[in-house]
């Protein structure tokens, strides 16, 4: 009979039980975080906002603005958030949204039974807008401690831009403030910056979202110089391609990560917009203006801490979120984002832009 090696038996289940404890601890340790930016389209309440251009989404408005309508519109826009949940199999742990009225739209919003769950908080402040549209950030307190919240305003004081409007011109715009929040994921440090730079009408006002990604990417150095590790997220509906000289020249947006030196920022969706891809259709013409960058902290991060990864076709690091009910079935405008009003009418859709998103993790 063959003698059983008692020791080495107990040597095989003792290394078979570390390599589990450690299995289980690297598990334990792992951390993923989905950050994404959503334009919610006008998401106006039907109360009148004193000193505000809102008269159109009041219920004897232009688009008699009902109870009914806001609250489909509040529904629709949180089953888009629950359908990307229902994706990613987690919640987004910060969502920057633009395009509505006051704080009061975004508590209707995250109480919406279908993510109420989530236990979203708010970041907000009352914007300069002439139509009191704002940005903020929807984060989960769960994953997120947040530290600090900036309304920084837009300004004119560049020495690089030249504008076209004159003096009294400048007086008189208003567009909105930029939003920063800067808070932990887990035990990193991150900032986030929230914009909805000025408008493209008439073709014009490339010289403000300029300005705009300029004053984003001044208030992001002051940071990175106080935190040297702080990880910076820059999202927004931007007005602009990611190919544009707003976000290539002034906010140093980078195609590749292996391009990004110090200073620069990683622009995920230069190559998705190079490959056809697109957030919003204008004229026939698909257009990324819903745009998500990072900087290099968190584009060439360090093993073990958070980094963007790569989530679509394990190729591109951005992803434009969209299911069929999110967009337009039939008609002129087959295919593209089904909007709330078409042509002056009430349509009840979701949104004229769709969704973006990264994902961030330390995984290995």
């Amino acid at each position: 009979m063959k003698r059983i090696d008692i020791h080495k038996i107990l040597t095989v289940l003792f290394s078979a039980m570390l390599l589990c404890f450690a299995g289980n601890a690297i598990a334990q340790n792992t951390r993923t975080y989905v950050i994404g930016f959503y334009n919610l389209e006008n998401l106006f309440d039907t109360y009148h906002d004193e000193g505000k251009n809102d008269f159109e989404y009041l219920p004897d408005g232009l688009n008699e603005w009902t109870d009914v309508k806001y609250q489909k519109k509040v529904h629709n826009m949180a089953k888009v958030i629950k359908a990307m949940k229902d994706e990613n199999k987690m919640w987004h742990s910060i969502l920057g949204v633009s395009e509505i009225e006051n704080r009061h739209v975004l508590e209707d919003l995250v109480a919406d039974p279908q993510i109420a769950e989530a236990n979203y908080q708010i970041v907000h402040f009352d914007g300069p807008d002439f139509r009191g549209v704002d940005v903020a950030l929807l984060y989960r307190p769960s994953r997120f401690e947040l530290l600090e919240e900036e309304s920084i305003p837009f300004d004119f004081n560049s020495e690089a831009i030249r504008f076209s409007m004159d003096s009294t011109e400048k007086t008189a715009f208003r567009t909105r403030d930029i939003l920063m929040v800067r808070g932990m994921l887990g035990d990193e440090m991150f900032a986030f910056f929230v914009a909805h730079l000025p408008s493209r009408v008439g073709g014009k006002g490339g010289d403000l979202r300029s300005r705009g990604a300029e004053i984003i990417y001044s208030r992001a150095a002051r940071l990175m110089e106080e935190f040297p590790e702080i990880k910076i997220v820059v999202m927004g509906d931007m007005n602009d391609n990611p190919t544009d000289e707003s976000m290539t020249v002034y906010m140093r947006g980078k195609e590749k990560i292996d391009d990004v030196g110090e200073g620069d920022f990683f622009s995920p969706f230069i190559s998705m917009l190079k490959a056809g891809y697109g957030s919003l259709a204008y004229q026939g013409v698909w257009n990324i203006y819903d745009i998500i960058l990072v900087n290099r902290n968190l584009a060439q991060a360090k093993p073990g801490t958070l980094r963007i990864v790569p989530i679509v076709k394990k190729k591109y690091y951005g992803r434009i979120f969209t299911k069929p009910f999110m967009a337009t079935e039939e008609g002129q405008y087959k295919d593209v984002p089904f909007r709330t009003f078409s042509n002056g009418a009430f349509i009840g859709g979701y949104s004229d832009h769709y969704p973006t998103y990264i994902v961030v993790t330390n995984k290995q």
